[in-house]
């Protein structure tokens, strides 16, 4: 202590502007909009492109996909509808492959 000023509170009042300033250079970095951190494409690819999931055979048009595709969930069958390069493509996980099989088929 110099002089009757406590020197650790003025240093540690400082200390505080900086520790802002920092995160207000890092959130500026973070935040900008020209510049992404993360960058993915969204683009439809073809049916054997999803991983785990199997297409089943689907209806030509989107309304009778989406028909087919209540049907299953009405089963209790995980199922969803994506766009293809195909055109819409009905997907389900390969244990659930034959129950929905043979639920489209009756």
């Amino acid at each position: 202590m110099l002089g009757g000023i406590n020197n650790g509170l003025f240093l540690q009042s400082f200390g505080g502007f900086i520790g802002l300033a920092l995160l207000i250079l890092v959130l500026k970095w973070g935040f900008t909009s020209n510049r992404r951190l993360i960058i993915t494409p969204i683009k439809a690819g073809r049916k054997d492109q999803y991983g785990l999931l199997k297409p089943l055979p689907t209806p030509s048009n989107y309304i009778e996909a989406q028909i087919a595709l209540q049907k299953l969930v009405d089963s209790n069958i995980k199922a969803t509808l994506t766009q293809t390069l195909d055109g819409p493509q009905l997907m389900v996980f390969e244990k659930d492959l034959r129950a929905a099989t043979a639920i489209l088929k009756s």
